[in-house]
């Protein structure tokens, strides 16, 4: 409640609570959340605005050089269709948009349609507007920002020790470069992590320092969904209260800022999916990029039956 994170020894002990002990952790999560966030929820739409064709090894994306997956291949798609997606969005009660591609980073060009895209939402509409197109540098950044987009993100994932056991294709410094170059550009930073690839307690412990050390302002915390095709489609399943947990823990060293349960929150918390919003005060609607997710209308009917009220 003080902004004050739990100290490594007790994070490790609070990653691996169960039953009564995970119950007095979402207590105090909920606690900490509504100081900052009250009841409110937010609820956020991605947009695949360009699909696979992606150079990058990471072990857990269905997009990736090293995936069979079976999954949809597309360039980046056209303004026009970007601002109708943001409209969709918008008339399903998200309050923020989130245009998303595969690859290392964006080109010039796909810079260009994402400034586009931005000023035509932005003339019409004012939800929150975020951009995730890889490595990117601070002209680009700035571009972006001049354009009228307000977040980019560009998730950490893990632990520095931990990154090339999922990705070899670029490194972690490349990473924090990208997020250095956002927050100088004047744009919110977005970081989370993917919980269940393998990591350690005290790799997760690490990561939860990181993004609370570079004040990111919004935090997806993912849940590893091992699609057929990827590196990682046998990797063990994530129990459920380490799900859980892992979801506090990161509250409680990110106190202030948007806490996101993201990818795989349904696949994964399955019907104690609301618990999640204990510790989060934002969620993604209506799918992700390549799998399902929970449709607009029934996670409203979701945050409203936990007496949570979606942020308007």
């Amino acid at each position: 409640m003080a902004d004050q994170p739990p100290d490594p020894e007790t994070a490790r002990a609070l990653l691996r609570a169960t039953g009564r002990e995970l119950a007095h952790l979402l207590g105090a999560a909920l606690m900490v959340r509504e100081q900052h966030f009250g009841r409110r929820v937010k609820l956020c739409v991605l947009e695949n605005a360009r699909s696979g064709l992606c150079p990058e090894d990471c072990g857990y994306c269905s997009q990736s050089v090293v995936s069979s997956a079976d999954i949809s291949k597309y360039r980046l798609r056209p303004t026009e269709s970007l601002r109708e997606a943001a409209r969709r969005a918008e008339s399903a009660g998200a309050r923020r948009f989130c245009m998303v591609v595969s690859g290392r980073g964006p080109s010039e060009a796909d810079v260009d349609r994402f400034v586009a895209a931005a000023q035509s939402i932005r003339a019409e509409s004012d939800i929150e507007l975020c951009v995730s197109a890889g490595l990117m540098n601070l002209a680009q950044a700035q571009r972006l920002q001049a354009a009228g987009v307000g977040w980019v993100n560009h998730n950490l994932n893990t632990s520095r020790r931990f990154y090339p056991e999922i990705c070899t294709t670029h490194t972690y410094d490349d990473r924090l470069e990208t997020l250095r170059n956002v927050r100088q550009a004047g744009l919110k930073t977005c970081s989370g992590v993917i919980l269940g690839m393998g990591e350690t307690d005290d790799d997760l412990v690490e990561v939860a320092g990181v993004l609370r050390e570079m004040q990111v302002e919004s935090l997806p915390v993912n849940f590893l969904h091992p699609i057929d095709g990827t590196p990682l489609e046998g990797r063990e399943e994530l129990p459920v209260e380490r799900a859980l947990a892992g979801l506090c823990v990161f509250r409680l060293f990110n106190p202030t800022c948007d806490l996101r349960a993201a990818g795989g929150r349904e696949r994964k918390l399955g019907p104690v999916q609301p618990l999640a919003l204990f510790a989060a005060n934002s969620i993604f609607a209506d799918g992700y990029l390549t799998t399902p997710g929970q449709a607009a209308a029934s996670a409203r009917a979701m945050i409203e039956a936990m007496g949570f009220t979606v942020e308007e």
